[in-house]
């Protein structure tokens, strides 16, 4: 019998993308999240639209009707020791939050092995990564501090590749899902720590969905892997492609982003590509610029980073300047990087002075 786990995911609009999938597999998942959020998530379950292949329509997963269970509240009175596994599917600047921030350092000292779904890869997995001066990319981190109480070795990152979006006109625990890519998630140091992770990624593989026209598989794995760097291949991806949406008065779509001068998007992806294996990545670790720019002619929106900005956010999850500030470090610039850092920078910038003055 394969055992039944209870996960606690942090952030219930992306985190119930996967936890969708770990329904299937019968474990009990407690989503944190907001109130109204909450509310609904405990009457009514969530509803994540999944698109797939040769079918005309989505097919809608109802998180009630799976075998797994689900329960969702707040961060106050969650006890991570309760848990055997944890995800952290929050933007990266929401984790200094009240409450949230008191949940991490709980989490952290509980030592309950720990997967990131971040862009943003936490402090503590970049300490994994030989060779950095960490404290200097403390700066990319809204508020490195929160990540203090972590032992690396009970961190892991799971590249958060698939894209979803809330559709606008639906209630809040409606997702869909608009690019079904993997999860990939790098392995634990703990090998019995990393069997969770194992026994999840058979689960889903494994899922036949009963539609009308029989069972179905259903898109949206989670990969293990041994290397530490295979998360690392979204960052050449946002850097070519998602902080590039960013324009100096608005915003444009990752399409547009990568293919309205797709020579410089090749250029700053396989920049990116390259510092990974200076780091220690092998290329086959990664993914090749083609088959980024194939699967960016369907992100036919801006990148959550744009939105944020032109909703006037005063933070921002700042891959970007990680990138750039561990490409220093190797006595790399990059003039484009550079150029898109201080863009941001002075958005982020003008949202603050915005903020300060209402």
């Amino acid at each position: 019998m394969a055992a039944s786990y209870n996960i606690l995911m942090m952030g219930a609009s992306y985190g119930s993308l996967l936890a969708s999938k770990l329904l299937f597999g019968g474990h009990k998942i407690h989503l944190v999240c907001l109130p109204a959020e909450a509310d609904l998530i405990n009457a009514e379950g969530f509803r994540v639209r999944l698109p797939v292949r040769g079918r005309k329509d989505p097919i809608e997963l109802d998180s009630r009707k799976l075998p797994g269970k689900v329960s969702a509240g707040g961060a106050a009175g969650v006890k991570p020791s309760d848990y055997d596994l944890v995800g952290l599917a929050m933007q990266e600047p929401q984790y200094r939050s009240p409450g949230v921030r008191e949940l991490l350092d709980a989490v952290a000292k509980s030592r309950v092995p720990c997967m990131s779904i971040m862009n943003m890869p936490p402090l503590p997995y970049v300490k994994r990564i030989p060779g950095l001066n960490y404290d200097a990319l403390k700066p990319a981190y809204t508020d490195p501090s929160v990540w203090d109480s972590f032992d690396p070795a009970t961190l892991t990152l799971c590249s958060p590749d698939p894209q979803a979006i809330r559709p606008p006109e639906e209630k809040v625990n409606v997702l869909q899902v608009t690019l079904p890519t993997n999860f990939k998630v790098a392995r634990f140091e703990s090998e019995k720590s990393t069997a969770i992770l194992r026994q999840l990624e058979q689960e889903i593989e494994a899922i036949r969905y009963d539609t009308p026209d029989g069972k179905t598989e259903l898109p949206v794995k989670l990969k293990v892997y041994d290397s530490i760097f295979v998360p690392l291949a979204k960052w050449a991806m946002l850097l070519a492609g998602n902080y590039r949406c960013v324009t100096k008065d608005g915003m444009r779509t990752a399409q547009e982003a990568v293919h309205s001068d797709i020579e410089t998007s090749r250029a700053v992806y396989n920049f990116v590509f390259d510092l990974c294996v200076k780091l220690g990545a092998k290329p086959e670790d990664l993914v090749p610029f083609e088959k980024y720019a194939a699967a960016a002619q369907s992100l036919t929106r801006p990148a959550s980073a744009a939105r944020a900005l032109n909703n006037g956010a005063p933070n921002i999850e700042r891959a970007d300047k990680l990138v750039q500030l561990i490409a220093t470090q190797k006595r790399l610039h990059n003039a484009v990087i550079d150029a898109n850092v201080a863009l941001v920078d002075s958005r982020l910038e003008a949202n603050r002075k915005k903020a300060a003055a209402a």
